[in-house]
């Protein structure tokens, strides 16, 4: 069974068998994650879609914690690696396998910078590909419509993780659309709340999707999500 924590904004923890794989550690720099306690997260894996802050903020602590590897782009793997980091570097259109499952880096449209002005390289999305399970991690993106090639390569998803929140991402419209594209009716939303640029109403989001035929989680932080 597949243990997935939400640990607030874009953060969330899969916990695949005891192999943990953390995306986007935001946590001890967003106050609505203000009871959890990073030094108790077990990640073996952490996943960087891009390098604004408000995704890796607490990368550099939680992989010297674990020993943890980070995949990301070449460009930030490069500079967590100047800080004793390992990594593994990707580009668009690759997979790596690793210990979880095939791992494949997909386009996002975004920006990527560094805490320090580095320039992070080309932002993405992940599609994690086991036999058990298959789901997509759109990252920070408009919609667009590569999209639509994702499962056409990789197959049927599961489950997808979508930015909802607007104004620094697709908005919950656009992100209807990108759940048609994938293919996928079982959605996870992220980025969202944490700012007031990015609150949402809960109710009218929920019913717009239901409306669709599409089922959108948007769970709170610290909730775990068995699958």
């Amino acid at each position: 069974m597949l243990k997935i924590t939400y640990y607030g904004h874009s953060c969330f923890h899969f916990d695949f068998d005891g192999t943990g794989v953390l995306v986007d550690p935001f946590i001890t720099g967003n106050p609505k994650a203000s009871a959890v306690d990073i030094s108790t997260i077990n990640a073996q894996h952490i996943l960087l879609t891009h390098g604004h802050g408000d995704h890796v903020a607490d990368a550099e602590q939680i992989a010297k914690n674990n020993d943890a590897r980070i995949l990301s782009s070449y460009e930030i793997v490069e500079w967590f690696g100047a800080k004793g980091v390992a990594g593994h570097p990707m580009n668009h259109g690759g997979t790596v396998e690793t210990e979880f499952g095939a791992v494949k880096f997909v386009p996002a449209i975004h920006s990527s910078v560094l805490p320090d002005g580095t320039y992070g390289g080309n932002p993405g999305g992940f599609v994690i590909m086991r036999e058990d399970v298959k789901f997509y991690i759109a990252g920070d993106t408009c919609l667009t419509m590569d999209m639509k090639l994702i499962p056409m390569l990789c197959g049927k998803i599961d489950f997808a993780i979508l930015p909802v929140g607007g104004n620094f991402t697709m908005d919950w419209t656009e992100a209807i659309h990108a759940a048609k594209f994938v293919e996928c009716a079982d959605v996870i939303g992220c980025h969202f709340d944490t700012f007031p640029p990015i609150v949402i109403d809960h109710a009218k989001v929920k019913q717009a999707f239901m409306a669709q035929g599409l089922n959108l989680k948007l769970p709170t932080i610290g909730e775990v999500i068995e699958r």
